[in-house]
């Protein structure tokens, strides 16, 4: 059983770029001489070939993820000088017509029934990553596909750079102490700690999300609100303090091109019908009927949702303008008002040592894995933390890393990537996978722990969903095991079914106390939890659907010829969907990068879609009871250990015996009241 570790401190940025081409040099030969076999086979060609393509991920997961939580300019030289080199090899394969012809050969053969479902799912699709890679197409227009693949590489990861830098690049140092009125005390310590740090006198605020949204909710002064939002709007854009200096104008301009390149070379009318070949919908009609119908259902409470909020801006807080920068004070102020509670008065209640061992507890209960750190494991930051998952009868399943804090040099956000997947290796042993959880909470301040908000314990809730059915999957093939293969969008269905239970009152008694007096959440203080829940739940649900819309329409109607037309795209979303309006100066496009830069592009609509199904999927838990022995074991079968080897829909009809229900979404978040 392969269970080593990565070794992250042998990585040096000045290897990087020679062991990568020495690595790929080795796999070409070794592909080449695979290619010579009289015939083909699962064992005698996919086989091999898996353990190659193994080798690679092993060798560049670890350089992507330091790339990104300890990105230094070494480190950025490094991984951008592999860019090309991996996009060559990949696109050189997938252009390969003797390893097309290879595969093909084998889904064509008679023993290809005689393989495991797994294989077979894996080798159809191989066989269609090869077409919508441009296999069959003609020598020139495959030069011409090469080229756009790889600037389409260096293109998204020069957006994600310049979203980095034009986040670290702004700071607000405040020196006067009444400019903090409102804010919270750990937001004032926080800030304290970080001006110290660069030997500054006062309180330093940064774009990082725990100290802008501390600013954005609760501090009392209008301008200190509307400065850090117009600088954080504004990040790597031709507005805002630092106009035109890290602009992504010109990038979005050229991914969108290349994009729509790429699938006019494929025959595909739009990048949206390419997107949409490897996910569960296939028709971009049906994507943009069920995003309306979201929208239909949401966007009368919305409004009501506003006007309450500007009428309670007006009497409240003298506010007769309710700016952009104003929203969340507002809203944090109502709410409060309404169910007197803030997520700050939680915030003691979710030290992170319980949050984490409730997080465990949670996942024990429901899955009977048993989780325990790993001590002196070879981590990239003190920050990191090393766990070993086993199963109820102490195997060892799996492997994962945590990174919970905001820093500087690291990118924002929350997600789970792999480090390693599950597989049967050559020798007939499992390899057990890996998981990265990255986080960007507020880091412990003096001698108390971290303390998450319930928003933060929701998020890392997520996160472990996610890296659950990469962890838990029973498939031994790697292009279907854990999360590959799985179409993108049903990837967060484990994820958004498993923040549930950040939720439900027997979970939380495992996953709050406070952290001084240990005592658990208050009765009462739970019931106003509840009661706020779905507060302003409409609203935000339209902002998620501006964002899939948007990201959807204009993977579909982007044309290079027409000047700022993703500008005039968001207006016109905005227009149809959005209920609080925008400043003129919001850029929030230049900073998306979940499309720009990560895996959404015409995908976004994806985090609805899979909600529809997490929402429906977890209502038979609230039938039967959410540690229920029987369902949370056919949850684990069906969608943690299936991987991508069975199609989604098939699986969900398997768990709940029916079709999703899109009112399960509408009924919990409490829209079709």
């Amino acid at each position: 059983m392969k269970n080593d570790l990565p070794r992250f401190n042998n990585i040096n940025p000045e290897n990087i770029a020679d062991d990568l081409s020495q690595l790929l040099d080795d796999n070409r030969t070794a592909i080449d001489a695979l290619l010579k076999l009289p015939h083909y086979t699962w064992q005698n060609f996919m086989a091999p070939l898996e353990d190659l393509n193994d080798k690679l991920n092993q060798f560049w997961a670890p350089v992507g993820h330091l790339n990104s939580v300890i990105n230094s300019p070494e480190l950025r030289k490094a991984y951008n000088a592999c860019l090309p080199k991996l996009s060559d090899y990949a696109t050189a394969l997938s252009h390969n017509e003797q390893y097309y012809n290879a595969v093909k050969s084998i889904a064509e053969s008679e023993t290809f029934s005689s393989l495991s479902v797994a294989e077979q799912k894996a080798v159809e699709n191989e066989l269609r990553d090869f077409k919508l890679a441009g296999v069959a197409l003609p020598a020139d227009k495959k030069k011409q596909f090469a080229a756009l693949t790889k600037k389409l590489s260096q293109l998204t990861t020069k957006f994600e750079e310049n979203v980095l830098d034009a986040t670290q690049a702004w700071t607000k140092l405040v020196e006067d102490k009444k400019t903090l009125a409102g804010l919270p005390a750990h937001a004032i310590q926080a800030a304290s700690n970080t001006a110290k740090k660069q030997n500054k006198k006062g309180w330093l605020f940064t774009l990082e999300i725990p100290s802008y949204l501390a600013v954005m909710t609760y501090a009392d002064m209008q301008s200190l609100r509307e400065e850090m939002y117009n600088a954080f709007v504004t990040r790597a854009s031709d507005q805002g303090p630092n106009a035109n200096q890290w602009d992504n104008t010109k990038t979005i301009n050229e991914i969108l091109t290349a994009r729509f390149d790429i699938a006019g070379l494929l025959d595909f009318q739009n990048y949206a019908q390419r997107s949409l070949a490897t996910k569960m919908v296939k028709e971009v009609s049906d994507v943009l009927d069920f995003i309306q119908k979201l929208v239909d259902a949401s966007l009368e409470k919305a409004k009501t949702e506003f006007e309450e909020l500007k009428a309670f801006a007006k009497k409240h807080l003298n506010l007769d303008t309710l700016n952009a920068w104003d929203i969340a004070y507002a809203s944090e102020k109502l709410r409060q008002d309404r169910y007197a509670i803030s997520q700050e008065d939680l915030r003691p209640f979710f030290p992170e040592y319980k949050v984490v061992a409730g997080l465990f507890s949670t996942a024990h209960k429901l899955f009977d894995i048993t989780i325990k750190p790993v001590n002196n494991a070879d981590t990239w930051h003190p920050d990191a933390k090393c766990y070993a998952v086993y199963d109820a009868s102490n195997t060892l399943l799996s492997y994962f890393y945590t990174d919970l804090y905001a820093r500087e040099n690291k990118r924002g956000g929350a997600w789970m990537d792999e480090c390693r997947v599950r597989r049967r290796t050559d020798n007939g042993s499992t390899q057990i996978p890996i998981a990265f959880i990255t986080c960007n909470f507020n880091a412990p301040i003096g001698d108390d722990p971290a303390l998450f908000t319930h928003d933060e314990v929701i998020t890392l809730f997520h996160e472990f969903g996610h890296s659950l059915q990469h962890m838990l999957t029973k498939i031994d093939c790697a292009d279907v095991s854990g999360i590959n293969g799985v179409p993108w969008d049903a990837v967060e269905i484990a994820s958004q079914f498993l923040e549930h239970w950040a939720w439900e009152k027997a979970s939380l008694q495992n996953i709050a106390e406070h952290y001084k007096t240990k005592a658990p959440i208050p009765d009462a203080l739970f019931e106003k939890m509840l009661k706020a829940k779905n507060f302003q739940s409409a609203l935000q649900m339209l902002r998620q659907l501006e964002f899939a819309l948007f990201d959807f329409r204009l993977h579909i109607e982007f044309d290079q010829k027409t000047k700022a037309q993703v500008q005039k795209i968001l207006n016109e979303v905005r227009q149809q969907v959005t209920i609080i309006p925008a400043p003129e100066f919001n850029r929030f496009q230049h900073s998306f990068s979940h499309i720009f830069a990560g895996g959404y592009a015409a995908g976004y609509y994806s985090y609805k879609w899979a909600e529809v199904m997490a929402s429906d999927a977890f209502s038979l838990f609230k039938e039967k009871g959410i540690f229920n022995k029987e369902v949370s074991q056919k949850f684990l079968q069906t969608f943690l250990e299936s991987g991508g080897a069975k199609e989604p829909m098939d699986l969900f009809i398997e768990f709940r015996g029916r079709k999703p229900d899109i009112n399960a979404l509408l009924n919990e978040t409490g829209i079709n009241e």
